[in-house]
């Protein structure tokens, strides 16, 4: 070996070894003077506190922080000045370990490079008062005078470790409360005169993170772990935690900060991303009352999310909380229904009103460009606001372009049930959130239906190529270019409902639609429906948390009232066909109330009032009717002969004109309930005749054979019926005829018992038309000999002609005249 090399070598060593001596002779005079050291350390520090720094033990651990002395502080405790009064210890640490510069030592300064507390508790208390015990660190002012080193500031400490730390800030004035588990905090500082940056490592686990104890904690129960690079900046006292990459639970967030501790209170702002992130650990995240309602929805898929938490550590109430969020192609869940292919822009916020506090009262949840497919029914909704979290209001503008057969998904096909066909919808709303479901929406805006097969279940009514626009006003619903085609039908109408949603939401039963509705060519036939008794679900009463749309919609049906003006050019029901039809019905449960229905029929006119209910398989009905001047040939055929066998249009010929009071049921089907008629019917006939009308061709063989009964013609004829049943009582009438004369009286049975008294006189009236006299005329027409007749019920069924009188209505007349 070259000998400086070896001198070299050597005279390393010898350094080494001075080193090490002076460093033994160090720790050893540290050992030997431990309390001199250990009063030196804890009073450098103590001239830094508005307090006492306490240390039960020290000893010095000679390797640990070579060439720096390490100390080992046992049973350290820091409190404040009032702690007698609050009794909340600042730190209570087993073992502390504090590395201190060997030349300050011998200088009699402490220099402090590395602070290791393991085992310990970190309590920050502030009273209600405003008191907090960090003023241990806050040195008062130094009189006028004192010594340059008691005016020493703290002590620098370029190395921090926590070990099992458990850290609190407790501030009962503005209610919050803060507590960490640390696990592990490993920190270096570099200083830059009082400016410092910092690098730490964090495991730590959070009790409580509750910026408002009243609502609970933040990220109550999870693990955070990870780097974080943190910036002092003296000058204006503002903590910069810089976006690190940290995990909360099993995710991963980019989260930064700020701390202004030259404010008073000491104001922070945190910031919050995640790029993955799914909806229910977002939620967890959160205090109680904000994860209560997140709960009630889920997405299925991660979503991107940054928020910002910013607010201040002395003041009462919430902090500022802002969170945005984007969803894409996502599958939305929610007491309402599922929401699939869902896309928006989400942000909550609990300063919507920047004038008012921050808390749930002032929150809203907004979305923009929402868009998916509720029920197989894509829709779009450009901004979308839920107000009030304790009160929600929900806002927005809904737009919607299906099929109309989806809406059978919603209705589950009843009471409407939906065929081919578009629907297009642009609706604003404005409604309460009850139970997280919309409830009562004020609407404004229009729904289309176009091409539309629509079948009216609880009424079987089926309808093609059905069109129709609502236009929702704030109050008022218009029904606007209605068309409903159903067979040849074609209906086209106009209507509108005031006061509408209110009603459809409180009282059902009040709703009244106006209708106004125009026909070139109904057929009656096809909405026999309407005279079934509403057959469908039953749906349990509104009490559900869910709202059950079909439900709503059965109700306003069922117990709304609907107002029909109508006007038609043809109506047709089977054989009956009328023109110009005008009519007003009035639809109320299960009647419908007749006025004014005007018809021209068979030359002739009709007018009825009257009133239909619907009652289980038949529907009893009671109507006013005046007929004037119709074809009656025309207008029996119209009717089927009223259920007559004996009288037909066959048999008849002439103008009628008719009124009647009457009440009966009609069939569901449209067929008159056989011998359920009672009323009065009084009618005139003009220039009629009677063509082969069986009764009195029978009455004619005894009378008068050798006259030709077939064609019998007469210019006037009138009469008036009771009817009850399956019984037609026939007042005293009189038919004078070119043939014959006869009075006529009695009872007329569509089963038995019909007895019919006939007085016939022999001379034949043929030319008694020439008479001009009136009253000569009615003298003359009852002359010479009178042959009374019955006609009773035969063995077959039909009806038999007979000689002589009732006897019974005969007695029972004398008697009347005994009587007077």
């Amino acid at each position: 070996m070259p000998k400086w090399t070896s001198l070299t070598l050597k005279l390393i060593a010898g350094l080494v070894a001075l080193v090490l001596i002076v460093f033994i002779a160090l720790a050893g005079y540290i050992s030997y003077n431990k309390k001199e050291v250990l009063a030196l350390v804890t009073a450098s520090l103590n001239k830094s506190l508005n307090g006492t720094l306490t240390v039960g033990n020290m000893d010095p651990t000679l390797l640990a922080g070579f060439p720096d002395l390490s100390l080992s502080l046992k049973n350290v405790t820091l409190k404040d000045n009032k702690w007698a009064a609050h009794r909340h210890t600042l730190l209570q640490a087993q073992d502390v370990g504090v590395t201190v510069n060997a030349l300050g030592l011998i200088k009699g300064k402490a220099v402090i490079n590395k602070v290791v507390i393991n085992n310990a508790a970190v309590y920050l208390y502030t009273d209600s008062l405003g008191y907090s015990n960090t003023s241990v660190f806050k040195k008062s002012k130094p009189q006028p005078g004192a010594p340059e080193a008691d005016q020493s500031g703290l002590a620098t400490v370029k190395r921090i470790n926590l070990n099992k730390v458990s850290f609190t800030m407790d501030n009962i004035r503005a209610g919050k409360k803060f507590q960490f588990e640390v696990n592990k905090l490993n920190g270096a500082l570099d200083y830059d005169g009082d400016n410092w940056d910092g690098r730490f490592d964090l495991d730590t686990r959070v009790n409580s993170m509750a910026f408002n104890t009243q609502r609970g904690s933040f990220l109550q129960g999870k693990r955070v772990a990870g780097p974080f690079d943190v910036r002092y900046d003296a000058a204006n006292g503002v903590i910069n935690v810089k976006p690190n990459n940290l995990k909360i639970g099993s995710d991963d967030f980019i989260i930064g900060a700020t701390f202004n501790t030259g404010k008073e209170p000491v104001a922070f702002a945190i910031n919050i991303k995640a790029d993955e992130l799914l909806w229910k650990n977002a939620s967890a995240l959160l205090a109680p009352n904000i994860t209560e309602k997140l709960n009630m929805f889920n997405l299925q898929k991660p979503l991107k999310v940054q928020a910002v938490i910013a607010g201040d550590f002395g003041s009462g109430g919430d902090p500022k909380i802002d969170v945005s969020c984007q969803v894409r192609d996502n599958v939305l869940t929610s007491p309402g229904g599922q929401v699939d292919s869902c896309y928006f822009d989400g942000v909550f916020t609990n300063n919507f009103d920047k004038g008012k506090a921050n808390g749930d009262e002032n929150s809203a949840i907004k979305l923009f460009k929402l868009k998916g497919s509720y029920q197989q029914m894509p829709f779009t909704a450009d901004t979308t606001m839920i107000i009030n979290l304790i009160k929600p209001v929900a806002v927005g503008t809904f737009k919607s372009s299906f099929p109309v057969v989806s809406l059978n998904n919603s209705l589950g096909g009843d009471p409407l049930k939906f065929g081919k066909g578009a629907a297009k919808l642009n609706l604003r709303y404005n409604a309460d959130v009850v139970d997280y479901q919309i409830h009562k929406p004020v609407l404004t805006g229009t729904i289309q239906v176009s091409g539309a097969d629509v079948t009216y279940v609880p009424r079987n009514l089926k309808f093609t190529n059905t069109s129709f626009s609502l236009y929702f006003g704030k109050d008022n619903l218009l029904l606007r270019n209605i068309q409903l085609m159903s067979g040849r039908s074609i209906v086209r109408m106009d209507g509108r409902v005031d006061n509408f949603l209110n009603l459809y939401y409180n009282s059902p039963e009040k709703i009244n639609l106006i209708w106004n509705i125009y026909s070139p060519e109904v057929r009656l036939g096809e909405f026999l429906g309407l005279l079934n008794a509403r057959a469908g679900k039953r749906y349990a009463p509104r009490r559900s948390s869910k709202i059950n749309y079909a439900a709503q919609l059965q109700e306003a049906f069922t117990k709304g009232a609907a107002e029909i003006h109508l006007k038609a050019d043809k109506i047709y029901y089977r054989k009956f066909l009328a023109t110009s039809g005008i009519a007003n019905l009035y639809l109320r449960d299960n009647s419908v109330i007749i006025k004014n229905i005007n018809l021209r029929h068979a030359g002739g006119g009709i007018k009825l009032n009257g009133k239909l209910v619907q009652n289980g398989s038949y529907n009893t009905f009671a109507l006013n009717s005046t007929v004037s001047n119709v074809n009656i040939s025309q207008f029996f055929y119209s009717f089927s002969n009223f259920g007559l066998e004996s009288l037909t249009s066959k048999n008849l010929r002439g103008n009628l004109s008719s009124t009647a009071r009457v009440t009966g049921r009609i069939s569901n089907t449209g067929d008159l309930v056989a011998r359920s008629v009672n009323g009065v019917v009084s009618f005139n006939i003009a220039k009629g005749a009677l063509l082969n009308f069986e009764p009195i061709k029978k009455v004619g063989k005894f009378v008068f054979p050798l006259r030709n009964l077939d064609n019998i013609a007469f210019y006037n004829l009138g009469g008036t019926f009771d009817m009850r049943g399956n019984l037609v009582t026939i007042r005293p009438m009189q038919i004078s005829s070119s043939v014959l004369n006869m009075d006529v009286s009695g009872v007329y049975s569509l089963t038995k018992g019909t007895n019919i008294a006939l007085a016939v006189p022999l001379r034949n009236p043929k030319d008694d038309y020439k008479i001009t006299d009136i009253e000569e005329r009615k003298k003359k027409r009852m002359r010479g000999i009178v042959v009374h007749l019955r006609a009773v019920d035969d063995e077959d069924g039909g009806i038999k002609i007979k000689l002589g009188r009732d006897k019974k209505k005969d007695d029972e007349k004398g008697q009347d005249k005994e009587k007077s």
